[in-house]
């Protein structure tokens, strides 16, 4: 009885939270488009639609991130070396003023903005709210509207146009405690859905499209919505936006795309959203706002960010990619009740599961390289092979094989770059190939389709909703796919151990090789056709059964690439030949995904430069394929032109990945390269060396940790160029360095100690690098080094510190003229040892040094530069040498002229010769470059 009691407490309850009214804001709003300026008079009529009494109530206030460089945003942007808002004027940046807060009876309210949250605001009511009872906020407050360069919401000081999202005031998502997430621009306000009446009035000249209804009428035009968690507006000068009424969905889209004519466009928006009310519901959309913008956000990442000459897709169908991609995106975001950002992977789980389901029914045998993939010399490649929907576990493993995963059940604000954007929603796309192979049937549109429908009848849902709808359509346990896809970084791996052959029959050991529990498919093969398809159940330790061969030649786990599996190199083994893990040799032009099938080896022409060997030409081979291996090799075979010898380099490198521990990678390799360092001698350099990697639990930070344990074995050649002895011929070097690296765009720290053993000498150095760039952009950099000998046994300087030029003789440094003395060559500049840019009379120092280099720049990219040092040689007083000049930084580290005018020597631009006395820094490593862009991402 006492059961049955409860029971009918528990509907009680749940039907009084049905009834409970939905919160409702009433909006005002004067927007004088010249000043950039939104007045509101806001009402907000908010229901306690909990089971706590409220004493006090937070609002989402995003628009209030763009107001300073220190909001959560800010930082942000700076972990993400993104200048642009820390660059920017203040004119250009977005906020909220707010005038006035009121309740219900006129009395003013307390209210403060948190000093880490400036985006939210905490209002004290005056008197507590208990559970089903509904209060009103009068709110009053100016919004002044960013520029929409920093994250394509606002204004566009091009077209005069506005795309305007969350620049409102809206009550924050509440669930047990109201949730208090800032604006990080990943676009996931949790809003508490309401009902909004909108009245705006706007400076003539403005046509408005908004994602809400319009009311017929005079001005102020209004614009009603119903239980939402918030709505779009755009407001443009230039018209750009089309209007597509279907029989129950209106579509506005600015998507550009001049290719594509106005019949075709309308033709992919019917289709796209036909396709959305047959798998959401015939109510999946009333009006949705597609924008260049949204898109410009979440690109389609590949071969439509190459150039337009280049067009491996018919233009119809790029833009149908682009407006299928973006349409989705906006009908979740405004119609699914989650808290977007602990909820995030419900998100990608939708899209990529409509998204998918649309290429497989309209373009089943569509190609991810498109039309490239009919080019006779691409055929042989494996990634121009690659189905549309095949591509999301590659680029999983993109990241999984740097070790750089995460779980997409994490909050959103922890994921990088590269994951928050790609990663993990290709990591999710994935797991719904692989929920839907493992359970053979429509449980997943099914569940797809029922929680949409919940979220549209619902005020709040969460991951427990959609888990609960899966777990009913489906007639198999499907705990592994939440427990190790979503919410863990485990490593999926399974492989194929001792095959026995009999006449009708095979047993096959299967070995888990991760450990990690999820079911796998064994198939059948015979010359490329699948003949069978099993899937064995989770198990942990190695696992034997016996199947009908039924005239398969092979067996293959995860034939259908449906799996999550962090290496398919271990798939497969042949049933033909007594070699069962036998692989063929594969030569493939330039580089290629990975391929299970061959054992690949690449060949590409390149080339090298210094001033001794000439422009060089050659040609390399490797095993790297664009995903990661633990074993990598590379060979760089080049000709000398102008001493008419080969030269080159070879590397072997085992990579070691430590999953969930602080020391995530330890590095072993073994490296030489042959070069001439003068006109007429090579040096040969022979290096094994041992790298152990470390970086903090928080993946966000630009933070690592390296020690580094090498011998550097070294011969040169004699020359009749550089005076050379026994000494600096043939030596070895034991080095051992620590380094540690701590860098965004305000803040720089790097620590790198050095400890040399030869048996000639023995040296200890350290150095500590400093950047800063301050709130009114002025930026300082200064760098502290110092350096002494333990011992040393050698009469010349081969092996001392170099006050303005190293002297390299572990030919670690890019010196293109490494041996020159005079001319252009012997002006390159590289920040070693003491860092001096004047060249003054003690250039090498054999016993200790200390130098401090620092700089501060006066006008964008213009600095002024200044060094200062003691220095110490074996039979010579300390002395104190300083330098100073103009630097050019153009490119930190990477394009960079000083110009020296004051040091130790005097005035330097009145003693003649200035020209050669002009340092300069010029960087050509294309790897080197690659940093600048992928240090955004990784």
């Amino acid at each position: 009885m006492d059961k049955f009691y409860r029971l009918r407490y528990c509907f009680i309850l749940l039907l009084f939270q049905v009834a409970l009214g939905q919160h409702k804001i009433t909006l005002k709003a004067d927007f004088d488009t010249k000043t950039r300026l939104i007045q509101v008079t806001q009402d907000l009529v908010y229901t306690n639609q909990s089971a706590d009494t409220l004493s006090h109530l937070i609002l989402n206030d995003w628009n209030n991130a763009y107001s300073s460089k220190t909001t959560p945003m800010a930082r942000r942007f700076t972990d993400e070396f993104i200048k642009a808002f820390h660059l920017a004027k203040d004119a250009d940046r977005g906020s909220t003023t707010i005038n006035a807060a009121t309740d219900q009876n006129g009395l003013n309210l307390r209210w403060y903005r948190p000093e880490e949250h400036p985006d939210l605001v905490y209002v004290q009511l005056n008197n507590p709210i208990y559970p089903g009872k509904s209060f009103t906020i009068h709110l009053n407050y100016t919004v002044k509207i960013p520029n929409d360069r920093f994250t394509r919401f606002g204004y566009s000081t091009r077209t005069g146009n506005y795309n305007l999202r969350d620049w409102y005031l809206a009550p924050a998502r509440y669930e047990r405690g109201f949730v208090t997430n800032s604006n990080e621009n990943l676009d996931d306000i949790a809003n508490a859905p309401a009902d909004y009446n909108l009245q705006l009035r706007i400076t003539p000249g403005y046509t408005v499209f908004c994602d809400m209804d319009k009311l017929e009428g005079d001005a102020p035009t209004t614009y009603n919505a119903t239980n939402r968690s918030g709505f779009n507006l755009i407001a443009e000068q230039q018209i750009s936006t089309e209007v597509f009424n279907f029989h129950d969905a209106t579509v506005y889209s600015n998507l550009q795309d001049k290719r594509v004519n106005g019949i075709e466009r309308s033709i992919i928006a019917e289709r796209v959203a036909s396709f959305m009310r047959e798998n959401l519901g015939t109510n999946a959309g009333e009006k949705v706002i597609v924008t260049q913008a949204d898109y410009d956000r979440n690109p389609i990442y590949g071969l439509n960010q190459l150039p337009s000459f280049i067009r491996p897709f018919p233009d119809s169908f790029t833009y149908e990619l682009k407006f299928l991609k973006t349409y989705v995106t906006a009908l979740l975001r405004n119609n699914l009740k989650l808290n977007p950002r602990e909820d995030s992977w419900v998100y990608s789980f939708m899209e990529m599961e409509l998204v998918m389901k649309y290429l497989n029914q309209y373009y089943p045998d569509g190609k991810l390289m498109g039309s490239l993939s009919d080019i006779g010399i691409l055929k042989g490649h494996h990634i121009f092979n690659i189905a549309q929907n095949d591509q999301y576990l590659y680029v999983y493993l993109l990241m999984a094989r740097k070790n750089l995963d995460q779980a997409p059940g994490d909050d959103k604000s922890t994921f990088i770059k590269f994951n928050e954007q790609i990663a993990n929603k290709y990591k999710v796309a994935q797991g719904v190939k692989y929920l839907e192979s493992y359970l053979g049937n429509n449980a997943v549109a099914q569940s797809v389709k029922e929680f949409y429908a919940k979220n549209k009848q619902e005020q709040q849902t969460n991951r427990n909703d959609i888990e609960l709808i899966l777990r009913k359509h489906s007639q198999k346990d499907i705990s592994w796919f939440f427990d190790h896809i979503i919410d863990s970084r485990e490593l999926v791996d399974y492989k194929i151990g001792r095959v026995k052959r009999d006449k009708d029959s095979v047993t096959v050991t299967l070995k888990n090789v991760t450990g990690t529990q999820v079911p796998l498919a064994l198939y059948g093969v015979k010359k490329r056709s699948v003949v069978f398809k099993q899937w064995i159940n989770a198990f942990e330790k190695d696992t034997t059964l016996t199947l009908p061969k039924q005239q398969a030649d092979r067996l293959a786990i995860n034939y259908g690439l449906e799996m999550t599996e962090y290496n398919p190199r271990n798939n497969q083994k042949t049933l033909k030949s007594f070699y069962t893990n036998r692989r063929p040799l594969k030569f493939t032009f330039f580089q290629d995904i990975e391929n299970p099938d061959y054992n690949q080896i690449f060949y590409v022409p390149g080339f090298t430069y210094n001033l001794y060997d000439g422009l060089s030409p050659g040609i390399r081979f490797h095993n790297k394929t664009l995903l990661e291996k633990p074993f990598i090799f590379d060979v760089n075979g080049l000709y000398s032109p102008n001493t008419q010898q080969l030269i080159g380099s070879f590397s072997l490198l085992y990579n070691h990945y430590i999953r969930n521990e602080s020391l995530y990678n330890i590095r072993y390799s073994i490296s030489g390269n042959t070069y001439h360092y003068t006109p007429d001698a090579r040096y040969y350099k022979f290096v094994p060396t041992i790298q152990l990697r470390m970086r903090p639990d928080d993946y966000r930070k630009n933070q690592k940790e390296f020690i580094t344990i090498r011998q550097v074995m070294v011969e040169r050649r004699p020359s009749a160029y550089v005076l050379t002895n026994t000494q600096s011929q043939s030596y070895s070097v034991f080095n051992a360095r620590y380094s540690y690296i701590n860098s965004n765009i305000s803040h720089h720290n790097n620590v790198n100690t050095d400890i040399q053993v030869a048996s000639l000498f023995s040296r200890v150095s350290g150095e500590y690098q400093y950047r800063h760039l301050f709130n009114d952009n002025r930026q300082v950099n200064l760098r502290f080094f110092a350096g002494a000998f333990m011992y040393r046994d050698t009469s010349n300087d081969f092996f001392s510190f170099g006050l303005d030029r190293a002297s390299d003789y572990l030919f670690d440094y890019n010196y293109y003229g490494r041996s020159e003395t005079t001319g252009l060559f012997s002006q390159q500049f590289i920040m070693a040892d003491g860092g001096f840019k004047s060249i003054l009379d003690n250039r090498y120092v054999n016993q200790w040094m200390t130098t401090v280099n620092g700089s501060f720049n006066i006008w964008n990219w213009i600095e002024l530069y200044g060094d200062a040092g003691l220095i110490k040689s074996k039979y010579s007083n300390t002395r104190f040498v300083y330098d100073s000049g103009v630097r050019l930084n153009l490119v930190t580290d990477y394009f960079e002229l000083y110009f020296p005018m004051y040091s130790s020597n005097g005035f330097e631009p009145s003693q003649g010769n200035y020209s050669q006395k002009i340092r300069f820094v010029v960087t050509l490593s294309p790897g080197t470059l690659l940093g600048l862009f992928t240090r955004k991402w990784f």
